[in-house]
């Protein structure tokens, strides 16, 4: 399965409870922070509901 290298860009201060909670599920916990995840639909939903949050790319 293919890999997906997410990176938070943007501060989570400010943001909806929701968007942190999604935050810390994918383990992102302070900016410019990058994980490794399989490209699985519940990450890319994840990433998707966090599109101006984070940078990603494919590994």
């Amino acid at each position: 399965m293919a890999r997906i290298r997410i990176t938070q860009v943007k501060s989570r201060i400010g943001q909806p409870e929701r968007q942190k909670r999604i935050l810390d599920a994918l383990g992102l916990k302070k900016m410019h922070q990058t994980v490794e995840h399989d490209d699985s639909p519940t990450v890319m939903g994840m990433v998707k509901k966090l599109e101006h949050l984070v940078r990603t790319e494919k590994v």
